[in-house]
């Protein structure tokens, strides 16, 4: 098999590699076991100096590393821009706060002492998607690598080049080799990968189909995952909230990375007395953005990353349009070469239809209205999902009762539905299990282990 990375807006196949064969993913491995032995043992100072040298990497290369983002996938150079400033965050991040999250805590008991000590694993497995090709790495190998760790990198086949690119960063800041290495292989590779007794965990962020494969692979293996998976997250609007403020954030929300985002408000429930003035704003921003060139800094949406994402995407919104669904602006192609699609977006939406109940990769907003916040809870609450939520209303009591009754790994009010390393990022249902990010993230990957003196 080979990879082959693609312009998803011009089409231009830009590069192939040839998939990388058993004698060399022995030698990786190898590799990364011998690099963890001595890396386990190292200094924390030194490991911070490394990661930081990695993060004034990023920001060194900003330039060429977010053109190869557009060029690979399609996300539109400003956002691909604050992709890789945000890796370069999350690598500062770590570098000063890793030594204190991984201290020994002392805990009083009946011992003469006893603590709990964060001891890394060894070699963790991570099987990353295309949609934001350096984050999705980052969040996972900067608290991974500084816990004392080691990554293999499985990337998603379409972004073999940002792939190559985040393993040259960790060579250039001056990383032993091993420490931190890309492997050019598809899906078909990753069981396999999970039955070498060398790789100790796996971490996953991709589709709910793909992260029940990983674990029941790694299950069998009874081998640490940490899964992030898809999400439908719902943005409810209520009748106090500030329309303004939430019609603007939810398009946002929605429309960002082309609507390729996991954390991406998808369904927006919104109350019956204020749901027209709502629409009306949202229809009015949406059809006020900008489709065309991903290098181009004025453009808001690109292309789709590939063009069988399109074709899913086309039949989710005409099949909901066949169950009774409204169009009020976009809902097709644009007379554009590659794999655009117009932002969309859909009105009386109800549970029946695809765009309700199915995760929405794509800049499609679906409406969904509710006679009250009883309904709007019970909607939002009703799907398979749990990543992300959010919650727009100007009584903050109100919003903290009703963050509770929530069932996601997240919710934001007032705001926007992201990730931060300062805080633990994750979901429920079929969102997946673990954390990522805070010192949460960076505990998932050790040996929580008991010492007990008397």
């Amino acid at each position: 098999m080979k990879l082959e990375s693609i312009n998803p807006a011009s089409e231009e196949v830009l590069h192939i590699y040839p998939e990388v064969q058993d004698p060399e993913i022995e030698q990786k491995i190898s590799l990364a076991d011998q690099a963890y032995k001595d890396w386990k043992k190292r200094d924390p100072a030194e490991k911070s100096k490394l990661m930081q040298a990695v993060a004034d990497q990023l920001l060194k290369d900003c330039e060429g590393l977010s053109k190869l983002i557009t060029k690979e996938m399609g996300k539109p150079i400003r956002e691909a821009e604050a992709e890789i400033k945000k890796c370069a965050w999350v690598c500062e991040y770590y570098a000063e706060h890793a030594g204190e999250f991984l201290q020994d805590e002392i805990i009083p008991s009946d011992a003469g002492k006893s603590w709990v000590s964060y001891e890394p694993l060894g070699c963790v497995l991570a099987v990353m998607p295309w949609n934001f090709p350096f984050w999705q790495v980052f969040r996972f190998a900067a608290p991974a690598i500084m816990a004392g760790n080691v990554g293999l990198l499985k990337h998603a086949s379409n972004v073999p080049q940002c792939a190559l690119a985040i393993e040259e960063c960790f060579t250039r800041a001056g990383f032993p080799p091993g420490i931190f290495q890309a492997l050019l292989v598809s899906s078909s590779k990753v069981e396999q990968l999970i039955h070498d007794e060398r790789i100790k965990a796996i971490t996953l962020t991709g589709s709910d189909l793909a992260g029940s494969k990983v674990a029941e692979t790694a299950g069998f293996c009874l081998k640490k995952t940490v899964l992030e998976l898809g999400g439908n997250d719902p943005l409810i609007v209520l009748d106090d909230a500030d329309l303004e403020a939430a019609a603007r954030t939810a398009v946002q929300s929605r429309m960002i990375n082309t609507g390729q985002s996991c954390i991406a408000a998808k369904r927006f429930i919104v109350v019956d007395s204020v749901a027209g003035e709502f629409t009306q704003r949202v229809h009015d921003l949406i059809e006020a953005l900008i489709i065309g060139d991903p290098m181009d800094p004025d453009t808001d949406i690109g292309p789709l990353a590939r063009e069988d994402l399109v074709i899913d995407l086309e039949r989710q919104v005409n099949e909901s349009i066949m169950l009774g669904a409204k169009c009020l602006t976009g809902g097709k192609r644009p007379n554009l070469a590659g794999a655009y699609y117009l932002p969309t977006l859909l009105v009386d939406v109800n549970e029946n239809m695809p765009v309700f109940f199915e995760e929405v990769f794509g800049p499609v907003a679906a409406i969904i209205s509710a006679k009250d916040e009883t309904e709007a809870i019970e909607l939002a609450n009703h799907s398979e999902f749990g990543l992300g939520a959010a919650i727009w209303t100007k009584d903050l009591e109100r919003a903290r009762r009703l963050a509770g009754e929530l069932e996601s790994g997240c919710v934001f009010v007032n705001e926007l539905v992201k990730s931060d390393p300062r805080l633990p990022f994750g979901g429920v249902k079929r969102s997946g299990f673990g954390r990522e990010l805070s010192y949460h993230g960076i505990r998932e990957f050790t040996n929580v282990k008991t010492v007990w003196i008397k």
